[in-house]
């Protein structure tokens, strides 16, 4: 008789702690997961000069190609626009610099992109907690009211020039006698690291900016002798690039400018060392990031974005900084890690811009896209890099000068009317213009239905007195327009 009570207590009560387990599995399933995190990482002036992307194979960027092992690198991804100000404020605000007239460093996006529609605000507005540290905007024209939260003060310590010369003109370069720890690049990613170990009740959105390699080129002298002087080779360039390329598009090389004084200085490999050595100290401070994320809570759970601003020339076509429509100017790293959508150590090769952030962002956070954006969410192929595709990367630099980019063709053309067609597959460098062969008349025209159809002009408040990169003939021109409208300069921005 007792065996029997026993028995049935014990079948009672597994029977309860069945139901009990059940109950608590369906209320759990009831409960809408949690959105994702998102770890939003901007540099500054980062071409395509990462060891995974082949374009460089001396440099040495080991936390950025680990990174590319763990999700989707894209190897042809384009800036809007290549300069700082109009690139991050159209892949911020969703909308092209064809749209609202921002062209340039000189012209002050706030005015014409309402805070209701960035994607730090959209991203709030749908719960999120919004946080930023370092260059998320171009300088000057921060707006902090997106986020939540911002490190107000990236400081830095004290850092003295190795030797006597701090490069050439206007391409600053030198070591430091310093530590990592002494550059604002190490307090600004420290600062997203804290917030990595916090607890959140929320998810959240952490935008880290790390502004090397943006000039000036001066890190620890540790970073430079990585790159030993003897050993550096220089991007290759041809001295007659510049002899099919219509008279826009040599005015915006200048070479007469940075690069003469490069050449008569005898100093380009050590500016290419410098640049390369720059990259390097930043590759530190993305491993620092990505080391943190990996001893969070939050690792399974946190979508990765990674893009430099647009590219950077060192020399190719005679041309340097940025401020060109050629594939050194407007090429630059893409990387996505979306836990459950991407699969480790993927590489996709179709042409894509960094207008695709804001929607595909949005898509992988379940929020809606909304209906100002221009650019197409790239979702399908962070789950299969393959996928079909047939959107082309656009770069617009200053106004009515645009670039479509295809897999096989890069088509400029610009205000004045002149042109520049580049097979990719048959020139990688751009070397030879075949846009005045009459036998690619057709593909011309293809590709320029891709062309914005707005060319909407610089805000009249705004107006500069010159571009950076202008020549003295296109700074006249400009001068005279002003003074036919009546306007007036803006206060003049630097480069940042």
């Amino acid at each position: 008789m007792l065996i029997r009570r026993l028995t049935s207590l014990t079948i009672g009560v597994v029977l309860l702690a069945s139901v009990v387990v059940r109950t608590d599995a369906q209320n759990r399933s009831s409960v809408a997961p949690r959105k994702p995190n998102v770890l939003f990482i901007a540099v500054d002036d980062l071409n395509h000069w990462v060891r995974h992307l082949g374009r460089n194979d001396q440099v040495i960027t080991p936390n950025i190609d680990r990174l590319a092992k763990r999700g989707v690198t894209f190897s042809h991804a384009y800036c809007a626009a290549p300069i700082c100000n109009p690139s991050r404020a159209a892949l911020m605000s969703g909308l092209r610099p064809s749209t609202t007239g921002v062209y340039d460093n000189g012209t002050d996006w706030r005015p014409v992109v309402p805070e209701s529609i960035t994607l730090p605000t959209h991203f709030r507005k749908n719960g999120y907690t919004v946080a930023g540290a370092g260059k998320i905007y171009h300088g000057g024209y921060d707006r902090r009211g997106e986020f939540d939260d911002y490190l107000r003060k990236e400081g830095g310590g004290r850092c003295n020039l190795i030797g006597d010369n701090d490069g050439v003109g206007g391409i600053k370069f030198a070591p430091l006698d310093c530590g990592d720890e002494d550059l604002p690049d190490y307090k600004i990613a420290s600062w997203i690291m804290d917030q990595l170990n916090q607890k959140h009740d929320k998810p959240f959105f952490l935008a880290a900016g790390l502004h090397k390699p943006h000039m000036p080129w001066n890190v620890p002298k540790k970073y430079f002798d990585m790159y030993p002087l003897e050993k550096i080779k220089l991007p290759p360039h041809r001295e007659d690039d510049l002899d099919d390329i219509p008279a826009e598009g040599v005015r915006m090389a200048k070479q007469s400018g940075d690069h003469e004084r490069i050449l008569k200085s005898g100093r380009w490999k050590e500016a290419v060392q410098a640049y390369l050595a720059t990259i390097t100290y930043t590759d530190m401070n993305i491993g620092r990031l990505l080391d943190a994320l990996d001893r969070s809570a939050y690792r399974d759970n946190t979508i990765i974005v990674f893009f430099g601003d647009h590219g950077w020339n060192l020399g190719e076509k005679q041309h340097w900084r940025k401020f060109a429509l050629w594939e050194e100017s407007t090429r630059a790293p893409f990387i996505w890690v979306a836990p459950g959508v991407t699969k480790a150590g993927s590489v996709s090769n179709r042409t894509v811009d960094f207008m695709s952030i804001y929607p595909t962002l949005a898509e992988l956070c379940g929020l809606p896209i909304p209906q100002h954006v221009e650019g197409v969410s790239i979702k399908s192929m962070l789950a299969n890099p393959s996928a079909k595709w047939d959107g082309p990367a656009l770069t617009t630099h200053g106004f009515g000068n645009h670039a479509v980019r295809t897999e096989k063709w890069r088509y400029i053309r610009y205000n004045n009317g002149g042109e520049e067609l580049y097979d990719e597959d048959q020139d990688q460098y751009e070397w030879k213009n075949l846009a005045n062969d009459g036998k690619f008349a057709s593909v011309k025209k293809e590709l320029a239905k891709h062309m914005p159809k707005i060319n909407k002009p610089r805000p009249p408040s705004t107006v500069k007195d010159s571009d950076p990169g202008e020549s003295d003939e296109h700074k006249e021109r400009r001068r005279n327009r002003r003074r036919q409208t009546g306007q007036q300069p803006a206060k003049k921005q630097n480069e940042n």
